[in-house]
C-alpha cells in the first residue's frame, strides 16, 4: 500500500478532516491533501508528526513505499551535506577572523589584511564548493558495472 492510501486510511480512521490534520501537524490543508491524493511525499519532520498523530509506527508508513523510502534517504543525504557546508563555511570565518586579529596584533592595516587574505579566501570557498558538490553527485550505477 502506498504511503498517500495509508495517510488518508489513517486520517480517516482518526476520524479527522485534512483541514484538522493540517492545522495540527502545521501544514495547510492542500499540503495534506497533495500527501493523500500522491501529489507530493512529507518530510521527515511531517513523517514524524503524522506518526504521532495517528499512533502508527515510521516503519509502517515509509517502508512498503520505496519512493518514500528513498525521498527520506534523499532528505538524509541532503541534511549531511548542508552539515558539511555549514561546518566548512564556520571554519572559513574562524580563520579569516583569526589572520585579521594576528594581523592587527603585529600591526597590519586592515587594507594589508584584505590584500593578503583574499586570495586564501578564494581558495577556500572553492574547496569548499568542490567538496559539497562531489558529496552530492551520485556515482553512475551504469558506469561501475
Amino acid at each position: 500500500m502506498m504511503i498517500s492510501e495509508k495517510l488518508k486510511e489513517a486520517r480517516q480512521k482518526a476520524g479527522m478532516t485534512q483541514d484538522q490534520v493540517a492545522e495540527k501537524i502545521m501544514v495547510s490543508r492542500v499540503t495534506v491533501s497533495h500527501w493523500e491524493n500522491g501529489k507530493s511525499l512529507p518530510d521527515i519532520v511531517s513523517l514524524i508528526s503524522l506518526s504521532d498523530l495517528y499512533s502508527i509506527s515510521l516503519d509502517e508508513l515509509v517502508k512498503e513505499d520505496s519512493k518514500m523510502v528513498e525521498k527520506v534517504r534523499k532528505d538524509a543525504k541532503d541534511a549531511n551535506n548542508n552539515k558539511r557546508l555549514i561546518g566548512v563555511t564556520a571554519i572559513l570565518v574562524i580563520a579569516v577572523l583569526l589572520v585579521y586579529a594576528i594581523s592587527r596584533i603585529v600591526g597590519g592595516g586592515f587594507k594589508d589584511f584584505c590584500e593578503g587574505a583574499i586570495r586564501w579566501v578564494l581558495i577556500a570557498i572553492g574547496l569548499a564548493a568542490s567538496m559539497t558538490y562531489l558529496s552530492q553527485t551520485e556515482p553512475n550505477e551504469d558506469r561501475k558495472k
